[in-house]
């Protein structure tokens, strides 16, 4: 029978699956990025793939190396790729048969009391027959038994005819492609939370510099203030103000201490080893980073094709939308298919034989009729699924857009920031020595030189926090851009590996 029904089965599965086909929403961007120069407004943005090399740092490139490979968060973005995918797998199998295999024996033993037994007696019947049962042919009667044996197979096809499985195939693969984009935007985040942090430890170190090269300078003044005082050329007054500009310096050192080791924890944990694994590599003072080099952010609407995560969202749109079809299509009729081939006999020594073929087939019609509201309510869930969906891909793109002029602003703020405390700092080392040559020259007093030597200390540290800040400003624009991650692996295990390296404990 399902050979019969066959053609007109596949005639069925050409008609068009019911529910909206999706078509990505219109995603109207601004010519340029407000906050972008005149200059590179509408440059295309550089290959972005692998930036955090251009800092031509080794120990920052292996850091992100080993966090993309260890991370839990990247790897728990991995493990919802290889779901997504089983899932679609799932999906796409019920466009097919289902069969299954089957093999059995069954034993009949008829009560001697039964109904039948004192009918048999009066025609003489009575108890006779052992084995297979009373007079052969597989009829036992009461007091005896039959015993049989089955081997066969059974399949089942609904037909798609509505085209509701071939939605939920969709809707499976665009959550697939979610899963994937998702993935990606968890390498972005990590490689730009590993930078940053690896950037405001870098900034922490030089400040920690500045600020113990200013305790030793303020322990040298102390000193000069003591023996000008004792040789009564300073008021005495003048060495106890020394002595608290003393306790200032080395009270500033601790939270700066205390904030470079929190950073080195979280590089740490960032790379998926406990919070001291990295401190004694971290500890160590490396040269001076080069000058961030200048990104240009190109168009928006290049942005929007770049980012991970709104690609995400996209592709979160396009499942909700196959769900409305496969809900619109529980509203129609079910068609499916059934059939059975078995063999079955009371001896297994004629079980593989044409006269034990037993063959079932048969068509069923499922039409719904009364549900009262839940097909309905279920397709109304699933618009506003879609809805709620198309909105946060929306909140997605002008999330991505604010980003990036955020970044920006605080991009050029900071570079012009940067650039008036180099240029003060300039003038304070040259008042420094102004102040220096008339004090030796009896013209000034030593107050004059502590002041002005604390003028320098002062924008030494707030120089080298400005160059952190504007480090931590482009990478945040570099994140914003959505790159990086062009050229870094995504490697998901293969069905029945181990994708979780580690072994669950048995209780």
């Amino acid at each position: 029978m399902i050979r019969r029904l066959a053609p007109f089965a596949l005639t069925m599965l050409a008609a068009c699956a019911v529910g909206p086909n999706y078509t990505p929403p219109a995603t109207p961007a601004p010519a340029r990025f407000v906050e972008a120069s005149a200059a590179n407004g509408t440059a295309p943005a550089p290959a972005l793939a692998g930036w955090w090399r251009a800092y031509r740092d080794p120990e920052l490139d292996r850091l992100i190396a080993l966090a993309l490979a260890d991370s839990p968060d990247v790897r728990i973005a991995v493990s919802r790729i290889a779901q997504a995918r089983a899932a679609e797998r799932a999906a796409r199998s019920g466009l097919f048969p289902q069969v299954d295999a089957s093999a059995g024996t069954n034993y009949t033993r008829f009560s001697k009391n039964a109904g039948l037994s004192s009918l048999t007696s009066l025609f003489g019947g009575g108890g006779a027959g052992a084995g297979g049962g009373a007079g052969g042919g597989g009829v036992a009667l009461p007091g005896n038994h039959i015993q049989t044996y089955s081997l066969g197979f059974d399949a089942s096809w609904e037909i798609d005819l509505f085209g509701g499985t071939r939605r939920q195939i969709e809707g499976a693969r665009a959550r697939t492609e979610a899963a994937e984009w998702s993935a990606r935007d968890a390498q972005v985040s990590l490689v730009a939370e590993v930078a940053d942090a690896y950037f405001q430890l870098r900034t922490l170190q030089e400040r920690e510099r500045v600020a113990r090269t200013e305790v030793d300078r303020q322990q040298r003044n102390l000193l000069i203030a003591q023996n000008t005082a004792r040789s009564g050329l300073l008021a005495e007054g003048d060495s106890i103000r020394q002595r608290s500009e003393l306790a200032n310096a080395e009270a500033s050192v601790g939270p700066i201490v205390a904030d470079g080791k929190a950073a080195m924890h979280g590089i740490a944990v960032l790379t998926g080893r406990t919070p001291d694994a990295l401190i004694g590599e971290l500890a160590v003072v490396r040269p001076q980073l080069p000058p961030p080099p200048a990104v240009p952010p190109g168009l928006p609407s290049d942005l929007l094709r770049r980012r991970p995560d709104v690609r995400a969202a996209e592709r979160t749109l396009a499942a909700a939308t196959a769900d409305i079809g496969v809900a619109t299509a529980d509203l129609y009729p079910r068609f499916s298919l059934t059939g059975m081939a078995q063999l079955i006999s009371t001896a297994l020594s004629n079980l593989i034989s044409s006269n034990s073929l037993q063959l079932v087939g048969g068509a069923t019609a499922n039409l719904p009729v009364l549900d009262f509201g839940r097909r309905s309510g279920a397709l109304a869930q699933r618009r506003a699924a879609a809805d709620e969906a198309y909105q946060q891909y929306r909140r997605t793109i002008l999330s991505a857009l604010r980003d990036v002029e955020d970044a920006l602003v605080r991009v050029a703020t900071e570079q012009q920031r940067r650039d008036a405390l180099a240029r003060g700092l300039t003038d304070s080392r040259r008042a420094v020595a102004a102040v220096e040559a008339r004090w030796r020259s009896g013209l000034t007093d030593f107050g004059d030189v502590l002041l002005a030597r604390a003028a320098v200390s002062q924008g030494e540290d707030q120089l080298a926090s400005s160059e952190g800040n504007l480090r931590r400003s482009l990478l945040s624009l570099y994140k914003a851009l959505g790159g990086g991650w062009e050229d870094l692996p995504l490697t998901v295990p293969e069905p029945g590996t181990d994708a979780t390296a580690f072994t669950v404990p048995r209780r």
